[in-house]
């Protein structure tokens, strides 16, 4: 079975050391129905910086986008650290570009270029997690092939 990353191409930074790291926790959760949203990944800020992940990489987000259709398609399954399935259901799932921003008559730095995500948790274990804090942000998974880029930074 494919996983997330199958259908996205990593791009990481030349220079590491320039990197900016950034954590997307959860944002959003309602503890009587077992609900948690906030970010798997976002592209670029609302400003239009690109954002480097903890694996210094880059996901355009047109690779999101088309990795995240692809995704939702087929699985739409959440797991616990990446090791076990099926303790979770998709329940919301919207790629924010420029483009859809304009649509839905936003400015277009509104918000970041990047996925937002919403999970019905099924496990009882992972949601007692979900609740302490031991599970603060998604993770997305997968393997992808790495493309080196050059830093716009001087």
């Amino acid at each position: 079975m494919k996983s997330f990353n199958d259908y996205i191409i990593h791009k990481a930074r030349d220079e590491p050391e320039k990197v900016v790291k950034a954590r997307f926790n959860v944002q959003k959760s309602y503890e009587e129905q077992h609900l948690v949203f906030g970010w798997a990944n976002v592209s670029a800020r609302a400003n239009g910086e690109k954002i480097t992940d903890w694996q210094e990489d880059i996901i355009d987000i047109d690779e999101l986008e088309k990795a995240v259709y692809r995704y939702v398609e087929f699985y739409g399954d959440g797991g616990e650290l990446h090791e076990r399935g099926g303790v979770a259901t998709m329940i919301e799932s919207m790629v924010f570009t420029k483009e859809k921003l304009k649509a839905l008559g936003l400015p277009e730095d509104a918000l970041a270029d990047g996925w937002w995500i919403g999970f019905h948790v099924t496990d009882e274990s992972v949601w007692e997690k979900v609740k302490d804090g031991t599970y603060s942000m998604f993770s997305i998974e997968g393997e992808a092939i790495r493309e080196e880029v050059e830093s716009n930074a001087e």
